[in-house]
């Protein structure tokens, strides 16, 4: 049974542009200059080094150390598409799956610091519940190009 004001599928895209306009703000809010010269990175570096589970070690070792300036322009414009995709509807699935990803990453690296994880927790509760109830099928540009019916 729909509400009264908006039908589910509605309902599920203010779900979806919810969370973009978060991946946004995570974007928008970060120092980019600062990012850029390093210091995300650099900061990441420390956590994953002194991680409690060396698959994170070795992880942030042979993946994010040897290409620190690649990995945050990855990490930083990686929540700019989010947000923007997500927001407009446009290749949906693909978004909620890399946002889900990507706040599983941060889960697993910032592991130790519980302040974190409620916005991570509830950011991939978001893409799990937008994905299965397909989300893209009100208020989207996916669902105005006929895409993932």
């Amino acid at each position: 049974m729909d509400s009264i004001w908006l039908s589910g599928a509605q309902w599920l895209a203010v779900l979806r542009i919810g969370l973009g306009l978060w991946w946004l703000e995570s974007w928008r809010h970060k120092d980019k200059k600062a990012w850029f010269r390093g210091s995300g990175i650099t900061w990441a570096a420390g956590i994953a080094g002194n991680h409690r589970w060396s698959a994170v070690r070795v992880g942030f070792e042979r993946v994010v150390e040897p290409r620190p300036k690649v990995m945050a322009y990855v990490v930083v414009y990686a929540e700019l598409a989010l947000g923007l995709g997500l927001i407009a509807g446009l290749l949906t699935p693909v978004a909620l799956v890399g946002g889900l990803l990507l706040n599983l990453l941060y889960f697993v690296l910032m592991i130790h610091d519980w302040a974190e994880q409620g916005q991570n927790s509830m950011m991939a509760l978001i893409s799990v519940v937008a994905f299965f109830g397909m989300a893209w099928q009100s208020w989207s540009l996916d669902a105005a190009l006929g895409w993932f019916r």
